[in-house]
């Protein structure tokens, strides 16, 4: 795990938060589609539960960092399922990270922007902001799906300069994915946060060369100052 550095709050007007790993615990996601999903496609499409997991796991590597690999509606029509009601069956699930809304309302008092940009598609937004009302501690809420590229991809930020003001030098990304930090260094964003840690049953992460942040504790408590 990289060490961590204090991102400077002086020289940030605009946080841009992902939303799955980084303020909601991954958990649920790594849950649902590596043991929920193939365990009742299995029973829905009456296939034997290791060949559904294998069909689910090749088209998830084949897909990763590209819209559909995000998209409900893909996932949808290509296994004829509804993945929002069988979400919905493990939402218990969703959990938000410790100290999460502290830090928020507190940037939020602080003057700064709070900007969640996530590739999750709306549906599953939806279904995340009813279980925890994150809404409520920020500005705004971006699906990559709004502008039809994925954050990994440097259209995105091209769209997203479009329909938001905000100076990249200004601005701190906070992401668990690294591939989207990638992106959105190329694009200039100034300051920049992996997440150690985003599934809370799983390993650290090597975030390599981006800082890691074990807790949103650390960053309240420098808003606190």
């Amino acid at each position: 795990m990289a060490e961590f550095r204090a991102p400077d709050f002086n020289r940030i007007d605009t946080i841009l938060l992902d939303m799955d790993g980084t303020l909601l615990d991954l958990h649920f996601d790594n849950y649902f589609w590596l043991h929920h999903l193939p365990r009742r496609y299995s029973e829905l499409a009456g296939v034997p539960e290791a060949q559904a997991r294998k069909q689910l796991y090749d088209q998830y590597q084949s897909l990763q960092g590209t819209l559909n690999w995000y998209c409900l509606d893909y996932w949808c029509q290509q296994l004829a399922v509804d993945i929002v009601a069988l979400k919905q069956e493990v939402a218990q699930l969703i959990d938000v990270h410790p100290f999460v809304r502290e830090f928020l309302d507190a940037a939020g008092e602080a003057g700064k922007r709070r900007v969640i940009v996530t590739n999750a598609h709306r549906a599953s937004v939806n279904l995340k902001i009813a279980h925890t009302a994150l809404d409520k501690h920020v500005d705004k809420i971006i699906s990559s799906h709004d502008y039809l590229n994925p954050k990994e991809e440097a259209a995105f930020w091209e769209s997203l300069s479009r329909n938001e003001r905000f100076d990249p030098t200004r601005t701190l990304l906070i992401d668990d994915n690294l591939r989207v930090l990638d992106a959105a260094k190329r694009y200039g964003i100034d300051q920049l946060l992996a997440i150690a840690r985003p599934d809370s049953r799983g390993a650290l992460i090597h975030t390599d060369p981006y800082p890691a942040l074990d807790s949103f504790e650390i960053l309240y408590r420098l808003l606190r100052r």
